[in-house]
């Protein structure tokens, strides 16, 4: 069973068992707001993740991940929610450009 835990939403942990679907998707699934303003296709980079812990968990990026790594809209240690599946242990948090102004974010 994989655990995402997101720091700046009070440590909130989420487990599940389902590697199938996208980070976003769980995190959705689990009553959590996450932006993600194209519809999580991978065209923009709202559904931004900072990742603290689990890195290694990931595949390599995706297309549209390594075009935002090219253009310097996402750097080492962010990756794109809506991209991604949960391989693994995460400690991640929403990254400040796109934290919803209705969620209280204990930075």
């Amino acid at each position: 069973m994989a655990k995402i835990v997101i720091r700046n939403l009070n440590y909130k942990s989420i487990s599940t068992e389902d590697s199938s679907q996208t980070i976003l998707h769980i995190i959705h699934s689990n009553q959590i707001d996450w932006m993600f303003a194209c519809g999580a296709k991978g065209k923009c980079t709202t559904c931004k993740m900072i990742v603290h812990k689990g890195m290694e968990s990931f595949n390599p990026p995706t297309a549209a991940e390594q075009k935002f790594k090219d253009l310097g809209k996402l750097k080492a240690n962010e990756r794109l929610a809506c991209q991604n599946n949960l391989l693994g242990d995460l400690e991640i948090s929403v990254a400040q450009p796109n934290k919803f102004p209705h969620i209280t974010y204990n930075d």
